[in-house]
Formats: C-alpha cells, sequence, structure tokens
C-alpha cells in the first residue's frame, strides 16, 4: 500500500498545480482584457474630439475676436529665487507660469470634461503673446520633454502652464548698502494686444511660492510678495500690465566678517603708537605706513561686491572714516615728531649757546646727544625757559611749557603741551571713533 499511495500523492498535486496555473492565466487575461478595453475606447474618443474641434479652428486669431477683449487669468508659482547679483542688477527666478482663459470654439459634448494635453497640442490652437517686460533672458524647459501643459474643458476653457527661468532686472539702490532693502520686480503683459483686445487679471491667491530652503538668496532674506496692476500708456495702444514685487533684505553676515571686523580692528591696531615712545621713530612710522596700507586694501576688496555707482554707500562711508583715522594716527607722530626735534629744540639752544662768554671754559648746561642717529633732548624745558618769559615764545595759541601758561599775556588763550600730545591721542582718538560708531549704526539701522 505504501508503494502505491506516494506516487497517487505526486500526481494529485501536479495536477492541483496544473489547475491553479490554469485559473490564474483566466484571470490575468480576463483583467488585460478588462484594462485595454477602456482606454481605448477613450482614446478613439478623444482623438475624434480633437479633430472635430481642430478641423476649422484658425489659431491665428483670438477668442471671441471683434466682439469683446479675452481676460486671461494668471498664476504664478515661485519654484526658486536667487542669486541676486548686485553687480549686474539682476535676480534669477524659476516659475510656474499658468494662464486660463475661454475659448468657445473649443467646446465639445462628451462624457470626459477635461481633456489634458501635452506640449504637442499646445501648437495647434491660439496662445496669448504674453512677455516678461523686465527679463535680461529667459530660458523654457525642455528635458526630458517641453514642460508645458495644457488643458482643454467641455465648455471651452483653457488652462496654459509652462516652467521658465528668468534674470530679471532689478535696479537696486545701494545708498545703506549693505543694510538696504529691496523690491525686485516681475513685469509682464501682452506684446501685441492691447487693452480693448486682452484684458490680464490676478486670480485669488494667485502668486504662491514653494518651501524657502531649496532658494538661493545667500545673501537675503526672503520679506514677502505683493502683485499689482497698472495701464501703461504707449503710442501703439492701452496695455495692462502685471507686476509681482518679491520683498528682499540683505543679510549682513558676510559683509561684517570681511569688512566691518577688518576695519574696526586695524583702526584700534593704529593706536599702539600712541603707546609708543616718540624716539622710536621706526617703529612709529613703519606701524602707521603698514595700517595706511592696509586700509587701503580693505577698501579696495570691499568696492568689489558693488557696481561702480557715482554716489556713496554706508559701507563706502565706513570704510572712508576707518581710513581717516589710520591716517590721522600717523600724521600725529609727524607733527609730534617735528614740534619736539625740529624747530623748537635748535632755536632754544643757539640762542643760550650765543650768551655765553668765549672765555668761559664751562660747558653749556644744555647738550645734544646723538646715539644711533637719534637725538635726544636734555633739559628742554629749561633751555627755553627764558625765551618763555621773555614772551617771545609764547605768541601763539599752544605751549609747551608752564612758565608760559602763567603769564600775563597767555589769558583768554589754549594752552595745549605739543609734548603731550601722544597722551592726547590716547583719549581722543577712541572717544571720537566709539562716538561716530554710535551714531553711524543707531543711524542706518534705526533711523
Amino acid at each position: 500500500m505504501t508503494s502505491y499511495s506516494l506516487p497517487s500523492a505526486l500526481l494529485l498535486s501536479v495536477l492541483y498545480t496544473c489547475s491553479l496555473a490554469v485559473v490564474y492565466e483566466e484571470d490575468y487575461d480576463d483583467a488585460t482584457v478588462n484594462q485595454m478595453l477602456a482606454p481605448k475606447s477613450q482614446e478613439t474618443d478623444t482623438t475624434e474630439i480633437l479633430n472635430n474641434l481642430l478641423k476649422e479652428y484658425d489659431k491665428k486669431l483670438r477668442p471671441d475676436i471683434g466682439v469683446k477683449p479675452t481676460v486671461i487669468d494668471v498664476d504664478i508659482y515661485v519654484n526658486s529665487i536667487g542669486p541676486v547679483s548686485s553687480i549686474n542688477m539682476e535676480y534669477q527666478i524659476d516659475i510656474i507660469f499658468a494662464q486660463t482663459w475661454m475659448d468657445n470654439r473649443l467646446r465639445y459634448n462628451s462624457t470626459m470634461k477635461i481633456l489634458t494635453l501635452n506640449s504637442n497640442m499646445v501648437g495647434l490652437i491660439w496662445l496669448p503673446d504674453t512677455i516678461f517686460r523686465n527679463s535680461k533672458s529667459a530660458d523654457s524647459h525642455w528635458i526630458t520633454m517641453p514642460n508645458q501643459l495644457l488643458r482643454i474643458w467641455n465648455d471651452g476653457k483653457i488652462l496654459y502652464t509652462l516652467r521658465l527661468t528668468i534674470n530679471a532686472e532689478c535696479q537696486l539702490k545701494l545708498h545703506n548698502f549693505p543694510m538696504d532693502q529691496h523690491s525686485c520686480p516681475l513685469i509682464f503683459s501682452s506684446y501685441g494686444y492691447p487693452q480693448d483686445e486682452m484684458i490680464y487679471k490676478w486670480r485669488k491667491n494667485s502668486v504662491a511660492a514653494t518651501d524657502q530652503k531649496s532658494w538661493r538668496l545667500y545673501q537675503f532674506d526672503f520679506m514677502g510678495l505683493r502683485n499689482t496692476t497698472d495701464i501703461i500708456k504707449t503710442i501703439a495702444g492701452d496695455y495692462v500690465v502685471m507686476t509681482v514685487y518679491f520683498d528682499l533684505s540683505r543679510r549682513m553676515g558676510y559683509f561684517t566678517i570681511q569688512t566691518y571686523i577688518p576695519c574696526i580692528l586695524t583702526v584700534v591696531l593704529s593706536w599702539v603708537s600712541f603707546w609708543i615712545k616718540k624716539d622710536a621713530t621706526p617703529a612709529r612710522t613703519a606701524l602707521g605706513i603698514t595700517t595706511v596700507l592696509t586700509m587701503t586694501t580693505l577698501s579696495t576688496v570691499a568696492r568689489t561686491s558693488l557696481p561702480r555707482v557715482s554716489y556713496v554707500t554706508a559701507m563706502d562711508l565706513f570704510v572712508t572714516v576707518c581710513f581717516l583715522f589710520v591716517f590721522a594716527a600717523l600724521m600725529e607722530y609727524a607733527a609730534l615728531n617735528y614740534y619736539s626735534k625740529s624747530i623748537r629744540g635748535p632755536m632754544c639752544i643757539e640762542t643760550k649757546r650765543l650768551n655765553y662768554s668765549v672765555l668761559d671754559m664751562r660747558s653749556p648746561p644744555h647738550t645734544v646727544v646723538a646715539f644711533n642717529n637719534s637725538t635726544y633732548w636734555q633739559d628742554f624745558e629749561e633751555a627755553c625757559v627764558y625765551e618763555c618769559l621773555e614772551g617771545k615764545d609764547c605768541q601763539s595759541f599752544f605751549c609747551c611749557f608752564e612758565e608760559c601758561k602763567e603769564g600775563a599775556w597767555r589769558k583768554g588763550r589754549v594752552h595745549v603741551d605739543l609734548l603731550e600730545l601722544d597722551a592726547y591721542s590716547r583719549v581722543f582718538f577712541p572717544t571720537s571713533f566709539l562716538l561716530f560708531n554710535i551714531v553711524y549704526w543707531v543711524g542706518y539701522l534705526y533711523l
């Protein structure tokens, strides 16, 4: 019994498997037939509808020509904005531009309410001649197929959309650069149809934007958008002009790191010379010239990100004032060195030497010591006391000595000790630079 039961079991399993395969194939064939029959019928109906619609259709004529203007409803979907070029004064924008209008010649009677077609049908019907008035260049996307969509409703409504990348002009006002804000427009209208033949209208919530994470606004923040409708008068007629404004605010991070902080540090570095002895001429001169050249380089680099505008920007003002502070620090040492060594010293010493007799063998009490090509004055104030008291050296508003300040001829005059010019500069330069920064930042950021 065992030898017969095993072959019979195998035979039954094979027969069962074959029956399931036959049933599966029958179900698959039926499903295939059912799926193919419906699209085949719809395809035949759609082809017949299109052939009938285009049989006597003239795409050269706009809808309702000679009867009423054609109304174009407009929608814009913003894929991305940027980058914005301050030098070329333009920005790039990627949009899906949608236009909707009524064409009674394309009405049809069918159970299919909407015919969704690709770009092959676009060239067979009338389309609006919309142009972007402030575009420098524009490209439509053609990969892998032209990015165009055409839909026809049974009541004659037409929807035409296409994807565009536009480099549009944006006149930037850079007076407050880099703390400036701009409204970059996107302007479009009909090229040939005036207002009495074609009218553009914004649909409700007609301008939408995608997530801003994919936008390339590296130096700007997107503040919002707004749309307007205007009428412009030309020789060819009055045209309806539609405009979308994209409000942008510049970020200061890049310019703070690249320009403002280096300028401030360079100015502070120039103040180090006030704490160096006035006899260290090479050190103070080298420091002053280095800081001046550094500010010149920073000024040149700051201008590379700007067009060659004729007015002064906020950054130009800041860099120029920093340059003046650095230059003034160098000139301060030049003035100090001139007054302390080149003028008053030799006059006073020569005067005192003439008062000594030829027979007097004593050495003059005031001498000049030369060491390593550097002149050091000993008892400079005492050597000039005589002239100071006589009033010969105290006729100006500036005085070097205490005795000069007490004379009757000094009343009503300003007493400034030029030999203490470094001490005055240590207070004057930081204080004035701090006041300038307060006025600058408050004025540009809050006023």
